[in-house]
Formats: structure tokens, sequence, C-alpha cells
């Protein structure tokens, strides 16, 4: 069994700058990757996905997006830039290594793991919040006729052409996704809406929506979410008459309670609605076998179903038996302290520009953990 002073799983933003920082501290750290790349979750992402917050906004510390990125990296790009800032820290990254568990012990800790088990004294747990995809009840086990997946597994419209789609989940992800197949040749989209989102547009007069999001971090949860709905109001306007209800819930207060914030969206997504290139319905209650009941009682027919529901932690197999997670399925302790002796947790939370936030973060765990390393105690 092999054993290395610090384990970090997974090479995301958080783990990989985590393990950078730890490596500048000459601290021997190893990253385990289940992906077959750097940055795998995020290249596994659909076709055309972009950054909602800026450039300027959104990078690790000390490591500038190029220019030539624009206002808002893509997938590709994002990927690109991990991969090169693992190379440019010497980070050490274990690809298709997926960790299935992690026990104590008197050493410190067990970690398993597909290629085998591996002592260390500490464990960082890097694998985000948008980590595995989260189904509703009524997609398991459907009777539905059609295509029924997830937009973890969406990757462009192609596959849909002449088809009739419906996306559930009126996120970031469900509107952005709904535009490509509006365009990309779908025969008719529809998106299902349980709770209407909040919605801001990426840009306004050519200046990123994300511009403010500093100072909105320092003011009441109340009053940034009156400051949103006023924007909404100027940039955006009322929809309820194509389907699409105001939000009855602030924008910064479900960014804080669920992560779910305000969709993010293109002018052009706004055409679309407008336009009834994309169709928006009530919730699904659930599926036959040709289409979706809805809340309403109305029906859908449709040849495939895209779920943009949202993802869950994953972390319950790996340390559910620990006691170090709250009732779903999040860390209990999100500010990188110990959430037991030698484990910690870096980047699970929620808030607009978390790549930047990270590195502060990672910082701090890199010198909390190696003043353990090189203690006194340790040493002798």
């Amino acid at each position: 069994m092999t054993h290395a002073e610090v384990v970090v799983v997974g090479s995301g933003p958080s783990g990989l700058a985590t393990a950078a920082a730890l490596t500048e501290l000459g601290i021997p750290t190893t990253v385990l990757e289940r992906g077959p790349r750097v940055g795998a979750v995020w290249a596994g992402r659909y076709d055309g996905l972009r950054f909602n917050t800026s450039r300027r906004a959104s990078a690790l510390r000390g490591a500038p997006f190029p220019r030539e990125f624009g206002m808002f990296p893509t997938r590709d790009q994002y990927v690109s830039y991990l991969e090169d800032y693992a190379t440019r820290h010497h980070v050490a990254v274990e690809l298709g290594v997926t960790v299935t568990r992690l026990d104590q012990d008197d050493e410190g800790w067990l970690v398993s793991t597909t290629a085998g088990e591996r002592g260390c004294r500490h464990v960082v747990v890097a694998t985000g919040i948008y980590h595995s995809p989260k189904l509703p009840g009524w997609a398991t086990g459907s009777p539905f006729a059609g295509r029924l997946l997830h937009a973890a597994d969406y990757r462009n419209a192609a596959p849909f052409v002449g088809q009739d789609v419906l996306v559930v989940g009126a996120g970031s992800t469900g509107m952005e996704i709904a535009h490509q197949l509006s365009v990309g040749g779908a025969r008719r989209v529809r998106l299902a809406i349980r709770r209407p989102p909040a919605l801001l547009l990426r840009t306004t007069g050519g200046l990123p929506a994300d511009l403010p999001v500093p100072l909105f971090l320092h003011l009441p949860t109340r009053m940034v979410d009156t400051m949103l709905r006023g924007m909404q109001r100027a940039t955006v306007g009322d929809l309820s008459a194509h389907g699409l209800p105001t939000a009855t819930e602030g924008a910064f207060s479900r960014l804080k309670a669920d992560g779910t914030g305000a969709a993010i969206i293109d002018k052009e997504v706004l055409t679309a609605i407008r336009g009834g290139r994309i169709e928006c319905v009530a919730a699904v209650s659930s599926l036959d076998a040709d289409g979706a009941i809805h809340a309403d009682g109305s029906r859908t027919t449709a040849d495939a179903v895209i779920l943009a529901t949202g993802y869950t932690t994953g972390l319950t197999d790996l340390v559910g038996h620990l006691g170090v997670l709250d009732e779903t399925g999040m860390p209990r302790d999100r500010t990188g302290s110990e959430a037991t002796p030698g484990l910690r947790f870096v980047g699970y939370v929620f808030r607009p520009g978390i790549t930047g936030y990270v590195s502060s973060i990672a910082r701090r765990v890199s010198r909390e953990i190696a003043a353990d390393v090189v203690s006194p105690a340790r040493a002798g």
C-alpha cells in the first residue's frame, strides 16, 4: 500500500488550487481524478457551455485567463486552462482512479480506490457540488418510450433534429439547452418549469452582469434580492404571458440556500421564448409512454426528454458513514476547516465566481496542513 502526506480527491479548480499550494510549500501531494483528463467533470459537459461569470472574476489566484478567451470562457477553454495550471504548478495527478471510500486508521486515512488502497495523513475532498446527476423520482423506472437523458449526457442538438423535445428545468443549463435545440433543428421545444427562476442577462450594455457581485457579497441578502429584481424588470421584462411567471423568491436568497440563484441567459433566449420557439409549460408530475403529464393536468408528447434537474455532491458513498454530511449531502463544514481530524472539504459553497474564491480557501487549507505535517510533534 502506497503512502503520501496528502491525497486530494478531484482535479477541478478546488482540487488543483489546493494541491498547487501544498506543492509550493513542499508537501508531497497526489491528486486522484476518476476521469481520463484534468478537469474531467467540465470536459464532460455539453458543447457550447460558457461561464456565467466573467473572465476577470473567475480565474484562480495568480493565473489569469488569456485575453483571447473573451469575456466568458468556454468549456474547452476552461479545461485547457486547468490542464495548463496543473502543469505549471507541478501538480501530480493520477488519472482514471476513482476513490470509493475514505476510512480513518491509526496513521491517518485509508483511501480505497479502483487502483487499490493507499494511506495518507490528510485528505482533501474537492469533487465539487455538481458531481452526480440529480433525477426526479418520476424519471426512475418510467414507461416513457422515447429517449430520456440527464443534461450531463447531452452534448449538442444534432441527435434531436426534427424531434419534439421536452427540457425539464429552467435554470441556466435548461434555458441554454432549450435554446440550442430551438436553433439546432428540433421540430418543437418545450421547457417545463417547476420554480420560476430569476432571470438575468449575461451582459448588459456590453458589460458582464457580474460586475457588482463583489459589492453584493457585502450587502444584506434582502437588499441584493431587491436590486436583482429591479435589474430583471429593467433588462428582461415580464414573460408571464409566455408561460414564464416572475420568480417569487429572491435570486440571492435562493443562491445562498441551495445554489440555484438566477438563470443567467443571453438575449437570444428571451427572443426564442417571446417568439414561441421555446414554449414554457408547467412542471412535470409523471411520464407515460408518449411523453409527460404536467402539474396543471395538461399532457405533452415528446420524442425525447432532457432533465436539466441539477446535481448532487455524490459524497454519501465516499464519506456518508463518517457523520460529516448534512441532510442534503453537503459537508457540514464548508469553510475548508477539518471536518474530522485530517479530513477537509474545499469548494462546497454556493456563490458566484467560485473558481476565484476557492483559491483563497486553498491557500489557507494548505498552510494549516503544512503546519501539522512539519510540526515538532510530527517530526519527532
